[in-house]
């Protein structure tokens, strides 16, 4: 079954609340980076809504964005995606559950997870880290190396995902000692990455509420492609990446590449006319740059965007649904990376929750059209399920790779 249009709608929207405060929520990502995935952390906010009772159910409910309970609700969504994750060409995914054996379930929350997924706390601190990281690892390959979670004594439950994308592109970039001559990265030596093509509709200006986007979509080979965003000049990464989701969602017009009209046309884009020695078809030129980005965040520090604000009071529980005994969230966070150069792109991100007990030149005759796109300065970046709209992973790079020489 695929992924129904109710559940890339909520989990987009996710995507787009992270995004005004994802550079907050960042720890170690660098000057201005950050990367995040709502996709790996929505499914755990829908299991535990449809577990949770009182004030932590509807704060739940409203981040979801899909009713709690009941069979078509937010758990039975986040069990078919899950499923259509996993037949996804070039997208990895996992589930993960543990829990101390004091603690009793509820057969039917049990029941909405995949029976492989649980595991045991044995509450000696190393072997369950040990435990964890390696889980994180293996579902990962590798890309992150640990489960970013905060284990306590009184941790009662573990519930995590693990996502992996990879994507080669089917034509690679040139890549080149890019020389920025303005903006934030004046004067520095990039490794620069470049293609030509007759493409002109992989990119396009969309008018939206913050400012003018410019969206340039690059094509993988296994169904996953991945979005550049460029903002207008004081625009946010917030606002440049809900934008993007925006144009993902088909909610804000845009200009495509074959009707832009000559000039500066929007962020880093401008149409020329030249002259040609053959009458040759228009080109999009574009210039971006490699990254590697890498973050992790606490979703604590802005549990309101998660629905977290009550489940995380460990004065009473939260979460009837899951088991007897009271609940609270103690942990929530999530670690990701992702990378982007000339062959590919790969990201991955685990999200983990920790529930807690509560209390020279020729004769030229013709003229061809050149689009010039030039992502020269700070920009965001979207992982995206091309044929359901599904944004898998989100970013903002703020510093990209340098050039090195030798």
């Amino acid at each position: 079954m695929p992924v129904t249009k109710e559940t890339v709608r909520a989990v987009n929207r996710l995507t787009v609340r992270w995004a005004e405060v994802a550079t907050a929520t960042a720890v170690g990502a660098g000057p201005g980076n950050t990367v995040f995935s709502a996709l790996g952390v929505w499914p755990l906010l829908a299991f535990l809504a449809d577990g949770a009772h009182g004030p932590a159910r509807a704060e739940l409910t409203e981040a979801v964005g899909l009713p709690a309970g009941g069979g078509d609700g937010a758990g039975s969504a986040a069990r078919e995606l899950l499923m259509a994750l996993r037949r996804m060409p070039g997208l990895d995914s996992a589930l993960g559950l543990w829990t101390k054996r004091t603690l009793e379930l509820r057969e039917a929350w049990e029941a909405g997870l995949p029976a492989e997924a649980h595991g045991v706390l044995t509450g000696d601190e190393d072997t369950d880290r040990g435990a964890l990281d390696a889980w994180a690892a293996r579902h990962t390959g590798g890309l992150v190396e640990g489960m970013p979670v905060v284990l306590e004594k009184d941790t009662e439950l573990v519930l995590a995902s693990a996502l992996a994308l990879r994507t080669r592109w089917p034509r690679p970039f040139d890549d080149f000692p890019l020389r920025v001559g303005h903006g934030p990265w004046q004067g520095r030596t990039l490794l620069g990455l470049g293609r030509t093509s007759a493409l002109l509709d992989r990119v396009g200006v969309a008018d939206t509420p913050g400012g003018l986007v410019t969206g340039l979509t690059v094509y993988g080979g296994n169904g996953i492609d991945v979005r550049l965003l460029l903002g207008e000049s004081g625009m946010t990464p917030g606002q440049v990446l809900a934008a993007g989701v925006g144009i993902l969602d088909r909610r804000h017009p845009v200009l495509p590449g074959p009707r832009l009209p000559l000039g500066e046309v929007g962020p880093g884009l401008r149409v020329v006319r030249e002259l040609s020695q053959t009458p040759d078809p228009p080109v999009l030129d574009v210039t971006t740059v490699a990254y590697d980005v890498a973050a992790t965040h606490d979703l604590l520090d802005r549990p309101e965007v998660f629905g977290l604000t009550a489940a995380r009071d460990d004065g009473e529980g939260h979460f009837a649904g899951i088991s007897a005994q009271p609940l609270a969230v103690n942990s929530a966070r999530q670690a990701a990376v992702a990378r982007f150069d000339a062959e590919g792109f790969q990201a991955a991100a685990v999200s983990s929750f920790g529930v807690a007990a509560a209390g020279g030149a020729p004769r030229l005759r013709w003229r061809t059209t050149r689009v010039e796109a030039a992502f020269d300065r700070p920009f965001g970046f979207l992982a995206v399920h091309r044929h359901s709209r599904l944004a898998l992973a989100a970013g903002w790079v703020a510093e990209p790779l340098p050039f090195t020489w030798g």
